[in-house]
């Protein structure tokens, strides 16, 4: 759009980059990965309160729930006083879809305008490059290492909420899941394909001899929606422990799924 401040060179050196909580598991490892190549992200709170009701100011309501929470996320962070307004900028993906998820971007602009943060730059990441910023270019280091972090967070999903409802010890899956999520972690930050190989090798088999209670079956009950109406806690009201608490097992799928789909 015409007027739009542009995401430069200069910037990358400088600017610390909000990026939206939409699926915690994901975008920690996300986070980790892409910082290793040049830029300096910064992932936003997966439970704040505000960011519904700053979302609430500046998003008509008859916009999707994901949409307010992204935009508050935002405008909360902004307000915080937490970072240097004359360099910080902000990054959202863009799909170019049927979804409202297009008009994030819209949403974005117009929120910090009405909320007097016009200057800070919109950095908006798509497939197709709907629109480019000098200061923010992809490349293989990036796509690998975020390809690496976008399956170990599937897979350590996938397990986490596969073996928790069944565990004998209360609270083994989530110390199994953070262990692993450590070590992942590193490994993006690394982008080494061997021991990722190796990685997904050893985090299967620990989730597999974690002691369970083999003869109980429960309902699976699957998750469908939005991104974050299927990842994030805040937007679905937390779904899965809801589910496992009612003594069902949840089923959601993989991020790879979406970007596949994209």
């Amino acid at each position: 759009p015409e007027g739009r401040i542009v995401f430069t060179k200069e910037m990358r050196e400088k600017h610390t980059i909000l990026v939206p909580q939409m699926a915690p598991i994901h975008l920690r490892l996300l986070e980790e990965a892409l910082n290793t190549c040049g830029y300096h992200l910064e992932l936003l709170p997966t439970m704040d309160r505000k960011a519904i009701d700053e979302g609430l100011k500046y998003v008509n309501n008859d916009a999707c729930y994901p949409s307010i929470i992204t935009v508050g996320q935002f405008i909360a962070a902004l307000k915080s006083g937490k970072y240097d307004l004359n360099n910080t900028s902000v990054l959202m993906s863009q799909t170019g879809g049927v979804c409202r998820a297009s008009n994030y971007i819209g949403f974005i602009r117009k929120a910090l305008k009405d909320a007097g943060f016009e200057k800070i730059p919109v950095i908006a990441v798509s497939a197709q490059g709907i629109e480019t910023n000098p200061g923010f270019k992809y490349s293989l280091e990036m796509g690998k290492k975020g390809i690496m972090a976008i399956l170990y967070g599937d897979l350590l999903m996938r397990l986490l909420y596969r073996v928790r409802p069944y565990e004998k010890i209360k609270g083994s899956a989530n110390l199994l899941f953070e262990n692993w999520m450590e070590k992942c972690i590193e490994s993006v930050k690394a982008g080494d394909k061997k021991e990722f190989d190796e990685n997904v090798f050893n985090i299967v088999r620990d989730f597999d001899e974690l002691e369970i209670h083999e003869n109980l079956i429960k309902p699976r009950v699957g998750v469908v929606g939005e991104i974050l109406v299927k990842y994030h806690p805040m937007a679905n009201n937390n779904i899965v422990d809801i589910l496992e608490n009612e003594g069902a097992e949840a089923v959601v799928p993989d991020l790879t799924d979406f970007l596949l789909y994209c």
